[in-house]
């Protein structure tokens, strides 16, 4: 990735690779986005029309396929971890090549996963903080007023991580690259976890959640940090219940729209994967395992 101009292929288009797409095309990179037929005829007639209060509106030009057909330098991966397996048969290992792999995926445990499939110095996990969605196939609204990414990757040369983070930071969104993969993913998930749970389970948007739970809240905080501990990450339950205060009331998380929209729920990814690390540690999670027991028998 010696090049000022990248090649940088997007799989899965939506909210979060939609504006990743969007941002580094009109930033004058080559972008090829990885979707299905009727979704990559959109791209390539229409391209990628972001809405944001904190990059203004533009529509940028990207190229569409079904597949990786060439090489890249570069491939992000944003589709959920429901379409995941399914989605990297777009991404053959042969044509990846020497490209670095970076997933923007919910969860702790697919950096192995896709590490058992792909070279693992060339898979650098994520983490971004924004409120992006997609109406509709090429339209991309950031609801946020900020885009923050982490990026990581224990067995990745750190001078490949530094050259994408400058990309990213000149495309957009902040971003930053920090040594522990660990710590970087279970931070997110510390925050996750008890969000997505929360909002989903009783259907109401933070605010609520935070006054009219907030016992339950508390203990869910409390558990998932003492897992998150337990696996080498932060643990600092009063900050994260800071950061809950000071989010908007309406702010819902990605899982529970996907509830309202009748889409498959992430649920083994953020609250599986939980209860598996609280198990392997002897964490107690009565909370979380309550949680996520009812949910999947409300989605059964």
């Amino acid at each position: 990735m010696a090049n000022d101009e990248l090649t940088v292929a997007v799989l899965g288009p939506g909210g979060i690779g939609g504006l990743l797409a969007g941002l580094l095309a009109r930033a004058g990179h080559r972008v090829i986005c990885l979707a299905g037929d009727t979704t990559a005829q959109t791209l390539r007639t229409d391209g990628i029309r972001v809405r944001s209060g904190l990059y203004g509106d533009f529509t940028a030009r990207v190229e569409a396929d079904a597949v990786l057909r060439e090489p890249v330098d570069v491939c992000l991966v944003a589709v959920k971890h429901t379409a995941l397996d399914a989605a990297l048969e777009r991404v053959p290992p042969a044509a990846l090549g020497d490209a670095l792999l970076v997933p923007f995926l919910n969860g702790v445990e697919h950096p192995a996963a896709l590490r058992a499939r792909y070279r693992r110095e060339l898979v650098a996990p994520a983490v971004i903080r924004a409120e992006s969605t997609r109406p509709a196939p090429g339209l991309i609204e950031l609801g946020s007023p900020f885009a923050e990414i982490d990026l990581t990757g224990d067995p990745v040369p750190r001078e490949r991580l530094d050259t994408l983070a400058r990309t990213l930071n000149t495309a957009g969104p902040t971003t930053r690259v920090l040594d522990d993969e660990t710590a970087t993913l279970w931070a997110k998930m510390s925050f996750l976890a008890p969000f997505a749970l929360l909002t989903t389970r009783y259907a109401l948007p933070l605010g609520e959640v935070r006054t009219r739970h907030r016992a339950e809240l508390t203990a869910l905080v409390e558990e998932t940090a003492a897992v998150s501990r337990a696996c080498g990450g932060p643990s600092d339950p009063a900050q994260s219940l800071a950061r809950y205060d000071a989010f908007p009331p309406g702010t819902k998380s990605s899982m529970q729209r996907d509830a309202e929209a009748g889409r498959p729920l992430e649920l083994d990814a953020i609250g599986g994967a939980l209860l598996r690390a609280a198990q392997r540690h002897g964490v107690g999670v009565p909370v979380a395992a309550r949680l996520v027991r009812e949910l999947g028998e409300a989605a059964a």
